[in-house]
């Protein structure tokens, strides 16, 4: 009997204690506090739920960075050298007076409308050649010109009169081109002083004459004909007049000799680049001058200031003066005072096209005794050609 009470102690004793142990781990795995003692009160945790985090999204490792000192500047890579524009292909001097031949002989001035009135009538009588010789003279051709062609044909046409209209015209084209002089030198005046300067082309005329825009177009028939240029930004009056004539000469490889100050001396600015042109071997060097008016003494004066100080380097081989010919009788009494001030030596005729007097093209040659050298006949960057007297007749007669 003893025996079966102390078996079942020691079973009850191990049933007990593996409860108890049990509830120990149990407690701990939850996080409470299992008493050492027995006279210690049991303290458990609250139980705090934590929210699930989402797993981490892998990133790529990052490059090692290179430490710099304050001082040091690191460039962001570049992938490729940007490409330099390239430069523009003038179009050939030959080619120009061709297009323009044929836009002159689309035009309406007023010389073109005389003659072709004249080809139109049935019979020449008095009235006929009075009305001719009145539209002659409001077409720029001038007094003394227009009355020259009124008797030269009145004299040729007397006999046969206009029945045979092709002959009518021959006579009338070579009386044309008489009148415009064939004979004139045209050509610019490129061939420097002394070996080893560069020709250098003075450029003048009053504001609005399209002066500027007439020495980036000729730089571009310079470049056309092979020619090495410089360009001289001597109008620091006007501040877009260097920009716009860089950007000219940017087009085709041209530099540009400018200041960086408004309203520097002219004449320094056109003294350094022609001093840059002798140094560079340079064909050609372009001045560009300060639009100004004719009545103004002071400036007119300046403009010799100019040309002489260009002339203490290399001397000035060639003046062209630009005039504007839709201003007619205006741009007549311009020529005379520029004339007078630096020697001009050739004109250039821009607008000459649209509402614009032919006729001035004989005008000028006679009040100034020096040719027509390049005329424009539009606002294209190789709408300005050498000038050509039959190529010229041939499209006022709408050939």
């Amino acid at each position: 009997m003893l025996a079966v009470i102390g078996v079942a102690l020691i079973v009850g004793g191990i049933v007990v204690y593996r409860e108890q142990r049990r509830q120990e781990l149990e407690g701990s795995s939850r996080g409470e506090l299992t008493p050492t003692t027995e006279d210690e009160p049991v303290v458990v945790a609250p139980t705090v739920e934590t929210p699930a985090v989402p797993a981490p999204t892998p990133v790529a490792p990052a490059e090692p960075v290179t430490p710099t000192s304050p001082d040091v500047v690191v460039e962001p890579e570049v992938d490729a050298e940007p490409e330099t524009p390239a430069l523009e292909t003038p179009e050939a001097p030959v080619s120009r007076w061709a297009r323009l031949r044929r836009r002159l002989a689309g035009s309406n001035n007023a010389l073109a409308r005389a003659l072709s009135e004249l080809l139109s009538v049935d019979r020449l009588d008095a009235d006929v050649w009075d009305d001719f010789e009145s539209t002659l003279i409001t077409s720029d051709l001038g007094v003394g010109p227009a009355t020259e062609l009124t008797e030269a044909l009145r004299s040729q046409l007397a006999i046969d009169g206009i029945a045979d209209p092709e002959r009518a015209r021959e006579i009338l084209r070579a009386e044309l081109i008489k009148l415009v002089d064939p004979t004139l030198d045209r050509s610019l005046n490129l061939t420097p002083a002394v070996e080893g300067d560069p020709a250098v082309v003075m450029v003048v005329g009053v504001n609005g004459t399209g002066k500027t825009t007439t020495v980036g177009k000729l730089a571009r028939v310079l470049v056309a004909e092979g020619k090495t240029v410089v360009l001289g930004a001597a109008d620091t009056f006007r501040a877009a007049a260097a920009e716009q004539l860089a950007t000219w000469g940017d087009r085709v490889g041209v530099e540009t000799v400018r200041s960086d100050v408004d309203g520097a001396d002219p004449a320094s600015v056109a003294f350094d680049a022609v001093a840059k042109g002798a140094a560079d071997g340079t064909d050609v060097v372009l001045v560009d001058t300060a639009g100004r008016l004719h009545t103004k003494t002071g400036l007119m004066d300046e403009l010799g200031k100019v040309k002489r100080v260009i002339e203490k380097k290399a001397p000035v081989t060639e003046v062209l003066l630009v005039l504007d010919a839709t201003t007619g009788q205006n741009g007549m009494t311009q020529a005379r005072i520029f004339a007078e001030v630096v020697d001009v030596t050739g004109i250039v005729l821009t607008k000459l096209d649209g509402s614009a007097k032919g006729g001035i093209v004989v005008q000028v040659q006679r009040e100034l005794g020096v040719p027509v050298k390049l005329v424009g006949l539009g606002e294209g960057v190789d709408d300005l050609a050498p000038f050509d007297a039959e190529g010229f007749v041939a499209g006022i007669l709408g050939e």
